[in-house]
């Protein structure tokens, strides 16, 4: 997926998907292999949810694996990016009134964001000319910004569980690492190679993605003090990005490149998967046509939300939510999941 990178420096935002000429049904909301899965549409096409953009070849996909969409700290709030009046934002919906958003940034190119852990802020990076930067604002307030990063592509900013420092990805010549920002001291440190980087509930250590000698992304554990690194999901045909951990700490939900096999043609396609923080119950959870990305846990661990085309005839973007219950049957009947191999 090494490819993917270079997409960091020409980011495009994109309201609909293209369908490359295949026959591709956009429209209906789940499919047979979905069976028993209740999904939910959270925004509507008035919102102009922002889609990671998404390229495709004969044997080769390629997406954005930045988190566009987030849950406010007391899970009352989404917070998704939009794309209007030709400029990309954040915007707030609360979720239970299902009522309109309110714009929190106004800025011209936010990438992608996070809330803090406490809720007060939003951390946030910028395509400005040629580099991305990281800004921090208030997550009631927004417009005043605070800028921690210049002069480099920096993206997927998330604050750490004790509010010290914000990790953050950062495109390099040949690479990507992982860096982090001491609020308090303005220090920045470098720490791994690596992209999309989540806190765990063990300090100190944190999920991220790395793409193989292949080209393949896969979903990597690293402890940055003790220098232990482990992949935990791995597989010889797929790729893995945006991985986010479940509120109690026990399973990561994260994008993974799948393939379609229908009667006279083969799509390449992304989905959203499941496994335990050790890499087991490895399960793929949809299998849409349409592109499934950037994942996110409600704060019950209830249900995950997620960017999809699903549901629209002319394959615009929004904010679907779907139920997540791998301790019952719902999964059993129509989804392949095995312990993965490390």
């Amino acid at each position: 997926m090494s490819k993917r990178l270079s997409l960091f420096l020409l980011i495009v935002f994109l309201l609909s998907g293209k369908l490359n000429a295949q026959q591709v049904d956009y429209s209906v909301v789940s499919v047979p292999e979905e069976s028993g899965v209740e999904f939910l549409q959270v925004t509507s096409s008035n919102d102009y949810v922002c889609m990671p953009i998404v390229n495709r070849n004969r044997s080769v996909i390629n997406w954005l694996s930045n988190h566009v969409i987030d849950i406010s700290a007391d899970g009352s709030q989404l917070g998704y990016l939009s794309w209007r009046n030709s400029t990309s934002n954040i915007f707030i919906k609360a979720l239970e009134k299902q009522g309109s958003s309110v714009q929190r940034t106004n800025r011209s190119a936010i990438l992608d964001f996070s809330f803090s852990p406490d809720g007060n802020f939003i951390c946030f990076s910028e395509k400005r000319g040629n580099t991305h930067q990281i800004f921090i604002t208030d997550a009631r307030k927004g417009y005043v910004c605070r800028q921690i990063t210049a002069g480099n592509n920096d993206y997927s900013p998330m604050y750490t569980k004790d509010m010290q420092q914000i990790i953050f990805a950062r495109q390099e010549t040949n690479s990507v690492g992982i860096w982090s920002f001491d609020i308090k001291n303005n220090f920045l440190s470098s720490y791994m190679l690596g992209m999309n980087p989540c806190n765990t509930h063990e300090n100190s250590t944190i999920i991220c993605a790395r793409s193989n000698n292949e080209g393949r992304s896969e979903i990597w554990k690293v402890n940055y003090e003790t220098g232990v690194e482990e992949c935990i999901v791995s597989d010889s045909e797929k790729s893995f990005t945006s991985p986010r951990i479940s509120p109690d700490g026990e399973w990561i939900v994260f994008v993974g490149s799948s393939r379609i096999n229908a009667d006279n043609f083969t799509y390449l396609n992304t989905d959203i998967y499941v496994a335990r923080i050790d890499g087991t119950d490895f399960t793929q959870l949809t299998y849409h046509a349409a592109d499934d990305l950037s994942p996110v846990w409600s704060k019950d661990g209830k249900f995950i939300y997620f960017v999809s085309q699903r549901g629209s005839m002319e394959a615009k973007a929004n904010v679907w939510r779907m139920n997540f219950g791998m301790n019952s049957t719902l999964y059993n009947l129509n989804t392949k999941s095995y312990n993965q191999s490390k």
